[in-house]
């Protein structure tokens, strides 16, 4: 891909994602206190539908990652979409460890205080990462998990995470993730490019809060999880991944763990581009519709 395009790609993508939400009747979210911290939270779709939680990416919220979704899925299901604490409208403290484990405890709080005892649990990138967790260590509130751009943690993981970290607190803004996403066949982006996309994912977001994020997931030992903890995750899981997606070698690392793992690889995609496709939609969809109560 021609290194002009890429900035304009992401640009594309987000704001055409905000504009399709924008069409749509305003919707007013709620809030609730999530041990001491304030969660933003929508709620969609039918009244009585099973219940299916979003969960989004870093530095992303509601409106920028699922409005595709939402609207292919609130027919049929009882839609929840959350912005994890740090991002959108939910609190976003400056201490690494009111993140980490933290976060996945918030999507069970949340459904706690809408008395849902279960849910189909989606989650893309970091959002993948807390549904893993949720999956492995709170079972029983799982219909089933989807892991949109996420898989096993790469060994390069924490190297970057730990530089997209500094550059947060340094006011550089994400250019080391930029970096570490971007397709090995494809040019790294220049230095105005990652300012261009920087300007785009840092708009009303808090650099010390999501430096926080990072702080806080490489910290909390909780998150880690042995061979026998995933093995032992027994709900239906699906993995959507963009065919370049750099994270996609950690799915199939997760498929060695989990043979049931179902795994749909989006043509050309990446993990920029994926979760925006007409095929990740499909895909999700049909897996939730596979699994819900009372079909054969």
């Amino acid at each position: 891909m021609p290194r002009r395009l890429v900035p304009g790609l992401v640009v594309c993508l987000y704001f055409l994602s905000a504009g399709v939400w924008a069409e749509e009747p305003a919707v007013k979210g709620s809030y609730f206190d999530s041990n001491g911290v304030k969660i933003h939270y929508v709620l969609l779709g039918k009244p009585d539908g099973e219940p299916v939680l979003l969960i989004h990416g870093f530095t992303l919220n509601i409106k920028a990652q699922w409005q595709p979704v939402i609207k292919a899925l609130a027919q049929d299901y009882k839609v929840i979409a959350m912005d994890c604490r740090g991002h959108g409208d939910s609190e976003k403290p400056h201490d690494p460890k009111q993140y980490g484990l933290e976060m996945a405890k918030d999507a069970v709080r949340l459904l706690d205080h809408l008395k849902i005892d279960k849910a189909h649990i989606v989650g893309y990138s970091m959002g993948a990462g807390i549904t893993f967790q949720i999956a492995a260590h709170n079972p029983e509130r799982v219909r089933t998990a989807t892991l949109g751009g996420g898989g096993m943690p790469l060994p390069e993981r924490r190297k970057y995470m730990e530089a997209v970290a500094d550059s947060l607190e340094q006011g550089k803004g994400i250019g080391p993730l930029i970096a570490a996403l971007t397709p090995k066949d494809r040019p790294k982006p220049t230095d105005d490019q990652i300012k261009a996309i920087n300007t785009i994912f840092m708009k009303g977001n808090d650099p010390k809060a999501l430096a926080a994020v990072m702080r806080g997931n490489l910290n909390d030992k909780g998150l880690a999880l042995s061979d026998e903890k995933i093995k032992a995750i027994k709900k239906p899981m699906l993995a959507l991944i963009g065919e370049v997606d750099p994270v996609r070698p950690g799915v199939d690392e997760l498929k060695k763990r989990l043979p049931d793992l179902k795994v749909v690889v989006i043509d050309r995609a990446d993990h920029i581009t994926a979760y925006g496709r007409e095929e990740f939609v499909l895909a999700l969809k049909e897996f939730l519709d596979e699994h819900r109560t009372g079909k054969k």
